[in-house]
């Protein structure tokens, strides 16, 4: 790509993987721009963590999301039949297997929860609730478009959607932990 204007979505479509010319409001194209912005906010954790030298390890594996993302994504760019022929990237089941050791691997240090805990904590810690919360509202729109669509989804996708979510927040509660910050419990107001 040379250009990063192409001037072709200038009247309300953009192109498919495949080359169709779709309306931008396209449920499709709403839906991996969400994925657009899950990744985005991903980026954002890894600049904050970053920032952090006890920290910054973790953005290894977010580097792995955020690449998983980008697969899922151009797999939803494309219809289902024509993913085969341009041979887009897949999510599989040993990434599922490595989101749920890491939340196994952090869990091991964590207090179990009684209660419901704020989002919060640190600035580090918030914006991976961000991503928790953004991971769920794109598993929600995914649900939402296969019922309306009956399109064959991409393989694993609910399944990394659902683990992205719980890993998150799992990560900010390792990362108040490893802050020495302390978790907020949710009080109910009477």
């Amino acid at each position: 790509m040379s250009k990063v204007y192409t001037k072709t979505g200038d009247k309300g479509q953009t192109g498919l993987v495949s080359g169709k010319r779709v309306l931008k409001s396209d449920q499709r194209i709403d839906l991996y721009g969400d994925l657009d912005d899950l990744n985005s906010r991903i980026g954002m954790s890894v600049s904050y963590l970053e920032l952090d030298p006890k920290l910054k390890y973790l953005n290894v594996f977010l580097h792995t999301l955020q690449s998983a993302i980008f697969d899922l994504g151009s797999n939803l760019a494309c219809e289902v039949e024509n993913r085969a022929q341009f041979k887009l990237p897949q999510l599989t089941n040993s990434l599922i297997g490595d989101i749920e050791m890491a939340i196994d691997s952090m869990e091991k240090d964590l207090a179990p929860l009684k209660n419901f805990i704020l989002p919060g904590g640190s600035i580090e810690a918030s914006s991976l609730h961000l991503c928790r919360t953004s991971a769920r509202s794109v598993e929600r729109k995914l649900i939402g478009f296969h019922e309306a669509t009956r399109e064959e989804l991409p393989v694993y996708s609910i399944e990394f959607l659902n683990r992205l979510s719980d890993y998150f927040f799992v990560l900010a509660r390792h990362v108040t932990r490893l802050q020495g910050g302390s978790e907020i419990p949710w009080k109910p107001r009477q």
